[in-house]
């Protein structure tokens, strides 16, 4: 992180932290009291988008983890997310078990599974790493949708409102609380992963496995750590998700669904804890642009086929994510870096 000429950090401590100075502390609290206000100047409807951002913000912040840092190639996170929200649905409804046992065993069940599809990254890694990811998204979603008599299979099974005590989380507002505080959560758990001793393994396994091994660092074990992380984290992002919506089938975890997110974080920028927020955003603003404004807009203004417009959809949304990756390959955070060196803003150097 920058600092203002004339400031220096005189002990461990001050260097390792991630808010330094006051102006720091300042632009922090200023940005939790904006977003935690954000139920008393947002509709209903932006605050139903918000908190879609909120968790999906929580699953790539776990991918990043695992594709970012650790370079372990995962086109499956859908799956793993909808084992969470089925964890928790089973919890909560069939159960009868608190909301936050579901919340906590969707995290623990999510990634013991995605330490059985992880063995595989010992000895394989890249496209035959991804090839096994996705084989774990057909096999997962292929369980749900068989296995009728716990998940509900296609029919789907119904998911009760999150609580706490007697504290339900029943409007977007409340729920908005709730995803942000874990989602705030898991981001500054991220950002301090990533600078530990497991953090600097996972960066050294990315960057070359073989010199890593050579060093001492045990490839197994930090490979399915990485593993364990990205699938908790999606874990939790799919039992908030049931929560949120309500009602859970596998028509929520397509395939589509998890190579988006392997296209947000790449757009935000790989390895990096600004980049999944960045591309979460973008991406999820972006869809609803295109779905909500321009097809419409489309309908009403051109003499269009019907349901064209909507198949155009896909089209500039694929289109918009070529021109990002061609215009700016290294992700939103590397132009930020870029943008805020060029204008010395050293209080935003994070």
């Amino acid at each position: 992180m920058g600092l203002p000429s004339g400031t220096r950090n005189y002990t461990y401590a001050q260097d390792m932290a991630i808010l330094r100075t006051r102006t720091h502390w300042a632009l922090f609290i200023g940005f939790l009291v904006l977003l935690f206000g954000a139920p008393l100047y947002l509709s209903g409807y932006w605050l139903g988008v918000a908190n879609l951002i909120g968790i999906t913000l929580i699953a790539a912040t776990g991918l990043n983890l695992l594709v970012g840092y650790c370079g372990q190639l995962s086109i499956g996170h859908a799956g793993f997310i909808a084992v969470g929200a089925y964890t928790t649905a089973i919890f909560t409804n069939r159960l009868e078990l608190p909301f936050l046992v579901g919340l906590i065993g969707a995290g623990v069940v999510a990634g013991i599974v995605g330490l059985i599809f992880g063995i595989p990254s010992v000895r394989v890694k890249g496209f035959y790493l991804a090839i096994t990811t996705i084989a774990a998204q057909f096999i997962i979603i292929w369980v749900i949708n068989h296995w009728s008599s716990v998940t509900g299979g296609f029919v789907g099974i119904k998911v009760p409102y999150a609580s706490i005590g007697p504290l339900v989380f029943r409007s977007e507002s409340s729920q908005f609380y709730l995803i942000f505080t874990i989602a705030v959560i898991c981001t500054f758990f991220a950002k301090n992963l990533a600078r530990t001793r497991v953090g600097r393994a996972f960066i050294a396994v990315r960057d070359n496995d073989l010199a890593a091994e050579v060093m001492g660092i045990n490839l197994f074990y930090y490979k399915l750590l990485a593993f364990f992380i990205g699938c908790f984290m999606a874990g939790i992002a799919g039992a908030l998700l049931a929560h949120w919506v309500g009602f859970m089938n596998a028509e929520h975890f397509s395939l589509t669904e998890s190579i988006l997110y392997i296209g947000m974080i790449i757009i935000g920028g790989l390895g990096t804890t600004l980049g999944p927020i960045l591309g979460v955003v973008v991406i999820r603003l972006l869809q609803q642009v295109l779905t909500i404004q321009l097809v419409p807009f489309l309908e009403e203004s051109l003499p269009l086929p019907s349901g064209f417009a909507t198949g155009v959809t896909p089209m500039l949304f694929g289109l918009a994510i070529i021109l990002f990756l061609i215009l700016e390959p290294r992700g939103l955070a590397h132009r930020w870096m870029l943008f805020k060196s060029a204008y010395r803003l050293w209080p935003f150097s994070y």
